[in-house]
């Protein structure tokens, strides 16, 4: 990609973000609070994981995970016994994935692009 159109991209991603969240934010704050109240634990979920040109960040996400059971396996089934109540619809609607809106605010992703993952499967490519 040339700096030009990076540079095009990175624009469109700030107008779309900044006027995205105005909308999203009173969504957002309802979540956090339901994932609150549906088990104990952050709101949020944060993760390493690998951006471009292989820059590492923090990923924030909503917890749809039972906080004592979120650091064993990082792939889950549909039916994994460690997802929340909360969890199963938030990732059935992939409203979980809202506070990404501030890792594309940071300018650690896009939004149109590769999916970031995580260092241990970046290291297997």
């Amino acid at each position: 990609m040339s700096r030009a159109s990076v540079a095009a991209k990175r624009a469109m991603d700030l107008a779309l973000t900044l006027a995205a969240l105005p909308l999203a934010l009173p969504l957002m704050a309802l979540i956090a609070l339901w994932v609150r109240l549906d088990s104990p634990g952050p709101a949020l979920f944060r993760q390493q994981r690998v951006g471009r040109g292989g820059r590492l960040f923090r990923i924030h996400k909503f917890r749809t995970m039972h906080v004592d059971e979120a650091h064993g396996a990082q792939i889950t089934t549909a039916h994994d016994a460690r997802i929340t109540r909360a969890g199963r619809w938030l990732r059935r609607s992939k409203l979980d994935e809202l506070p990404q809106l501030i890792d594309v605010l940071a300018g650690n992703m896009s939004l149109v692009g590769p999916r970031p993952e995580v260092p241990r499967y970046m290291a297997l490519y």
